[in-house]
């Protein structure tokens, strides 16, 4: 790397570790992110926390900001919105004008900063009912699960598993959040903190919606394997179990449009999609509200598609007994939504996949495998460990490679 990218990369660093530290200092929410293939990466920090802990999920009726949803409602995990009180933005490509006209590059200031920032992850308290997952706990319930749909439970289900991983003494949440950005260019990268959700980083590949004008969108991504050689596209090679796995999500997408009787729509896919080394089949749905004379569209399918079949299972009253029965830990937000809402004429939400939240020096890795009757149970835990070290192999050491 050149002079110059090291200069750059130094001076976002240190815009965004001043901002997460000035957030942390004076207790105030914020979320920062990048969109999927944009190279814009945005900020915002909410100085007056409590007029929307509570929303609704009427998009229209909020005012910008970032969306924490848990996978699932609780007195413990509410929804939390983060609204843009304070916005900023900067280009991944070039540096920070104004952070390099107001800190010339100061060292002395990022360390500062990234110290406050780590403080704060130590002191966060760790979460009740986070026990790491055992291996042969989560295949068993794997086996479990299979029986079900074997004897007619439910169609798919999809346990999830918790990893816990120490964080390095040098970890940095704005250097960890940058590699991240560039590791996965395809992905929703994003880190946010709240008093009620606690402190998360994630890099998502799948939207669960997004209005942009009179266009509304969303996705159905399922099946999972390592892509592998130069080209892992042309080496994909899918199962019948991941086909299946796949289609299931697309018909709960297509049920959800038959729910509101709404019958023009496009469907592309499915199609091998690579995100962050590993490749899923996606779908993609498109829907033109203004046609279809359905201006409310995004927030009707945010409440019918959450949780979707991808990170719950399929029918989901049966899936979800399952999964409270069964899982034996908190899920809290990891399986729920987030993102941007009403910002720059757009609303991105995107499940909360491939993410760890940081607490008490700790890395708290998630991860799920759909099961469907064909699954096998020691290749979906391998499928999870995969899935744990998107964001866990950054965590180990966040030194400069």
């Amino acid at each position: 790397m050149d002079t110059q990218n090291i200069a750059k990369n130094t001076t976002r660093e240190l815009f965004l570790e001043s901002f997460m530290a000035e957030a942390f200092r004076e207790g105030c929410p914020f979320a920062v992110w990048k969109k999927p293939g944009q190279p814009l990466v945005e900020m915002i920090m909410d100085k007056d926390p409590q007029a929307y802990s509570r929303p609704n999920l009427d998009l229209d009726e909020l005012p910008g900001g970032f969306m924490i949803h848990p996978f699932q409602n609780s007195e413990i995990h509410d929804q939390v919105y983060v609204k843009a009180s304070r916005y900023e933005r900067f280009m991944l490509g070039e540096a920070s004008p104004a952070a390099e006209e107001e800190w010339n590059s100061n060292e002395s200031i990022l360390e500062g900063s990234a110290t406050i920032v780590r403080n704060k992850i130590a002191s966060l308290p760790e979460a009740p009912n986070s026990t790491p997952s055992n291996k042969e706990n989560f295949l068993a319930t794997v086996a479990k699960a299979i029986d079900r749909i074997q004897s007619g439970g439910f169609y798919k289900v999809v346990p999830a598993r918790l990893k816990k991983r120490q964080l390095p003494p040098d970890f940095d949440l704005a250097r960890v959040f940058l590699e991240l950005c560039e590791a996965y260019p395809s992905a929703f990268v994003n880190c946010f903190y709240s008093e009620t959700s606690g402190c998360w980083i994630g890099a998502s590949p799948e939207t669960l919606i997004r209005t942009k004008g009179d266009l509304f969108y969303t996705m159905a991504l399922a099946g999972t394997q390592k892509a592998q050689g130069d080209n892992p596209l042309k080496n994909a090679a899918w199962t019948q179990k991941e086909i299946e796995e796949q289609a299931l999500v697309s018909r709960y997408i297509v049920n959800c449009f038959k729910k509101i009787r709404l019958r023009e729509y496009q469907e592309l896919g499915p199609k091998t999609s690579v995100a962050g080394g590993l490749l899923h089949l996606k779908s993609e749905f498109l829907v033109d509200m203004k046609a279809t004379n359905f201006p409310q569209l995004g927030s009707v399918m945010l409440e019918l598609l959450h949780p979707t079949s991808a990170v719950c299972g399929m029918p989901k009253e049966d899936a979800l007994a399952f999964l409270k029965a069964e899982e034996g830990f908190d899920r809290s937000y990891f399986s729920g939504f987030i993102g941007p809402v009403n910002l720059n004429g757009e609303t991105s939400l995107f499940v909360n996949l491939r993410c760890a939240k940081l607490e008490n020096n700790q890395a708290l890795l998630y991860a799920g495998a759909g099961i469907t009757e064909d699954s096998v149970p020691e290749k979906e835990w391998e499928e999870t460990e995969l899935k744990c070290d998107i964001i866990g192999k950054f965590i180990q050491t966040t030194k400069p490679h």
